[in-house]
């Protein structure tokens, strides 16, 4: 890369470069050590356990729904294969509660939407 921004095309400065790179560090670093090195070997009370049970369904979600609703293999566009894949997954999810089983079917449904709409 020669040091410019692939959405503007503008320059971008080395030392800012850095100061983000170092920045992201050091903050990645902090967080990890607020529970890890703070923490540590301390039992944790058992409402923030109760709190961090969730953490996985809150997060998951978040990554996929942009995938769902603005592929960028369409474009940015909500297309029916993927649309149709995600509720598929979310109804089987809920039904039947196997994680597995809901990724599996919902993987198998895009690909045959894919394949029936060309």
């Amino acid at each position: 890369m020669n040091g410019t921004d692939l959405a503007t095309g503008a320059a971008i400065d080395r030392v800012d470069l850095w100061i983000v790179i170092i920045g992201l560090g050091l903050g990645s670093f902090a967080l990890r050590f607020a529970f890890l090195g703070l923490i540590g070997k301390r039992q944790m009370p058992e409402w923030l356990l109760r709190h961090l049970r969730y953490t996985p369904v809150a997060v998951l979600p978040a990554l996929v729904a942009p995938l769902v609703v603005w592929p960028g293999a369409t474009g940015g566009e909500m297309d029916p294969p993927r649309l149709t894949a995600a509720l598929v997954t979310l109804a089987l999810g809920v039904i039947f509660r196997r994680t597995l089983l809901a990724i599996v079917c919902g993987l198998g449904t895009l690909y045959l939407m894919l394949w029936l709409m060309g």
